[in-house]
């Protein structure tokens, strides 16, 4: 059997390590073809060095000296692309960070491929877009967020008319039991300690903020066409399982295990098969009790905002995600407190009177007025 080959986007963030280990349990079944980073050129280089992939890019940075023999270093926004339209690569797997994820997810798509989905911006910022071009192109979406393929799984062999509603879980982040006085008072260092799950910053903040479960009911509308009023959000701390799935007779199937990145990765990249994998096994002793709670929407008003800017469609949730990355570097800076997150969000989305975006450069059009709008919030709260 030949092996498949994998594009990876964003190859040395978190996901990208759990893509790479998938790999390297199973070289029989997959290589690495195309790696990319943003600027961090000596993590890349290391993994240039392991995985001896055909093409390295960095983003925002120029090829290191030395580049390893067999490997095509490049750099820019057309070595991205040329890296998501690879042809050696079947499976595209985007875990970038950022509306920047959208144009290598349609591009390829439109190129046929795979597209292993770890970037949330591609269909909340232009979910109409990614369908159209997944049809046009004949490529094909999977997710790769734990929750999303958790309904994925559960949804195998089903149709959609059987389907009674969604239910996303969320692990409530460090302050689900803060009131809203001391959600005043959280400084970033307290909002970095996620209590499950290790990832960049940027998502352990919108996890803190619930803002990270609104995208991801946003991203469950447009991977499984189901309507908004069927999603729902549950706080479930322990983070066994990963999301469910309610059907019109009243059943409930649920995909459960211990938090690991990699197994939902597996599942995109090996798709319709299993394939064995190391891993913890799953022991419902050591899981314990298991226990809900409803999403506090007044503690977490992103949530509630991002959920909105789904229903309104159109250009708010482009808005929604470009405001809410602004307000997080500026927290994460400590230029805007935690509560004011949400409260920049709020403030740039009710600016806009413009009309929805219908094609990828008036998405960014947007994405960039949302920015520049959010920013000067920021300033403008830092000055007051």
């Amino acid at each position: 059997m030949s092996r498949r080959g994998v594009a990876i986007l964003g190859a040395t963030g978190s996901i990208g390590a759990s893509a790479l280990a998938v790999l390297q349990q199973h070289p029989e079944r997959f290589q690495a073809v195309a790696l990319t980073a943003h600027r961090s050129a000596d993590a890349l280089a290391g993994l240039v060095a392991r995985h001896r992939p055909r093409l390295a890019v960095l983003a925002d940075a120029p090829p290191p000296a030395g580049a390893s023999a067999g490997t095509r270093w490049a750099s820019g926004r057309a070595a991205l692309l040329a890296a998501a339209t690879h042809p050696d690569a079947e499976i595209v797997l985007n875990a970038l960070v950022g509306a920047a994820g959208l144009e290598l997810t349609l591009a390829a798509l439109r190129a046929g491929k795979r597209v292993a989905l770890a970037n949330k911006e591609s269909l909340v910022c232009g979910g109409e877009l990614v369908l159209r071009a997944a049809r046009e192109g004949g490529g094909e979406l999977l997710p790769v967020d734990s929750e999303h393929s958790a309904i994925f799984q559960c949804l195998q062999g089903e149709v959609p008319r059987a389907v009674r509603r969604l239910v996303l879980t969320a692990s409530g982040g460090p302050f689900r039991r803060h009131t809203p006085e001391q959600l005043g008072t959280v400084r970033p260092r307290e909002a970095l300690r996620h209590p499950t799950w290790a990832m960049g910053a940027k998502i352990t903040i919108d996890s803190a903020t619930l803002a990270n479960k609104a995208l991801e009911v946003i991203e469950a509308h447009y991977l499984f066409g189901t309507p908004y009023e069927a999603i729902e959000a549950v706080v479930h701390p322990q983070s066994i399982i990963h999301s469910m799935v309610e059907f019109v007779d009243g059943s409930v199937l649920a995909q459960l295990g211990f938090p690991s990145m990699e197994l939902p990765v597996l599942y995109a990249l090996a798709y319709p098969e299993r394939l064995p994998y190391e891993a913890r096994r799953f022991d419902p002793v050591a899981a314990g009790t298991l226990s809900f709670e409803p999403v506090r929407a007044a503690q977490f008003p992103a949530f509630a905002l991002g959920v909105e800017a789904g229903r309104a469609g159109g250009a708010a949730p482009v808005i929604f995600n470009a405001a809410n990355e602004v307000a997080v570097a500026a927290f994460l800076a400590e230029r805007l407190s935690f509560p004011g997150i949400a409260s920049a969000i709020r403030d740039t989305l009710e600016r806009w009177a413009g009309d929805a975006p219908a094609s990828l450069e008036e998405v960014l059009a947007v994405d960039g007025w949302a920015r520049r709008t959010t920013e000067t919030f920021t300033r403008r709260v830092v000055q007051c």
